[in-house]
């Protein structure tokens, strides 16, 4: 994608994705600073918002934390499911990008029912009913998104996790000029047109990887952006029976894939059943492979941009209206006061 072409640059999710590099070279770590301290009072941290605003913001934190020493639980859940959890020993996190989200709203109202004291949330909007509900409320910096499909706010989110869980450990983030200028460079890399056109032919595209929030989200983003089902196999779960049924001609993106597995991943879904397996990786596979930068610590940032391209040059050559779904709405069910 770009934006010197107008097949591209009409469409405000484009130019929405390519806004990215520069919230992230721009991404201030000290913006969690004051969250520090009551997050270490609690013994626990619960991070929590429905679709883009949890997936990847929320599930690369718990993935992140959990490879390194062990500091305290951080865990996610939906809002809804939550309101039946004990969370007084957690510092919770919500987010919505709109601060007008019913089932965050509705949590945050459970919670200061029960004096819950350190609940905070994370919005992309000034003056929102969470912002007015919560005890303290982080804005990002990216501003308003027109598209309905969320991107450059799920980036900035997943940013502002990490700086809490760095600054909470006592560990400087830094690099995020190189992130920038490697994301800019996946996002604006050309994507071999075979694999737009095996995509653009499946009816129903797979995702495959790390429970890491970077397919679950790319997988989300392929009904809003081009318009095909698509669901998320955490893991190997591929390989534990959905073949059964799967059809031939059908789509696999495999997110940064297990070395250990590609074989069994070669015989039972590629040769065993026809699906075609395109892989997201910083090297070769055995699979056509759309080829990235590894990214370091941050290459999960840099895998869900790969991604990002993947979905707009299939919607583009689909004809579809990248930034006016039929269906589904900017804010999915909008809280209003009873």
């Amino acid at each position: 994608m770009n934006l010197k072409e107008e097949k591209y640059n009409r469409f405000s999710l484009i130019r929405e994705m390519l806004e990215t590099p520069g919230i992230i070279g721009a991404f201030d770590p000290k913006v969690s600073d004051r969250f520090v301290n009551p997050v270490k009072a609690k013994k626990g941290l619960f991070l929590t918002g429905e679709g883009s605003s949890r997936l990847f913001p929320a599930k690369r934190a718990i993935w992140s934390n959990l490879r390194k020493e062990f500091l305290m639980p951080v865990i996610t859940e939906g809002c809804t499911q939550a309101r039946e959890y004990n969370l007084d020993d957690f510092a919770v996190f919500l987010a919505s990008n709109s601060g007008q989200t019913k089932e965050v709203i509705r949590l945050v109202n459970v919670l200061k029912g029960k004096n819950h004291k350190t609940v905070f949330g994370l919005t992309a909007n000034q003056n929102t009913k969470l912002q007015e509900f919560a005890d303290d409320t982080h804005v990002l910096a990216c501003g308003k998104e027109d598209a309905v499909a969320a991107t450059k706010s799920v980036i900035e989110q997943g940013l502002f996790y990490d700086s809490l869980l760095r600054n909470v450990r006592g560990e400087k983030m830094e690099g995020l000029g190189t992130l920038a200028r490697l994301t800019e460079e996946v996002l604006t890399a050309r994507i071999d047109s075979r694999i737009t056109e095996l995509i653009s032919r499946a009816e129903i595209i797979y995702f495959a990887g790390r429970d890491n929030g970077v397919a679950a989200e790319i997988a989300l983003k392929t009904n809003e952006i081009t318009r095909k089902r698509s669901v998320f196999f955490e893991g190997t779960f591929a390989l534990h029976g959905i073949e059964e049924v799967m059809n031939s001609g059908e789509v696999l993106i495999w997110v940064d894939p297990f070395d250990v597995d590609q074989d069994k991943f070669m015989e039972c879904i590629v040769k065993g059943v026809g699906v075609h397996v395109i892989a997201i990786s910083t090297h070769q596979t055995i699979f056509p492979t759309i080829v990235i930068p590894g990214g370091g610590e941050y290459a999960e940032y840099l895998q869900l941009a790969a991604g990002w391209n993947i979905l707009v040059e299939t919607g583009v050559a689909l004809g579809i209206d990248l930034d006016h779904p039929k269906r589904a709405r900017k804010v999915g069910n909008e809280y209003v006061a009873e």
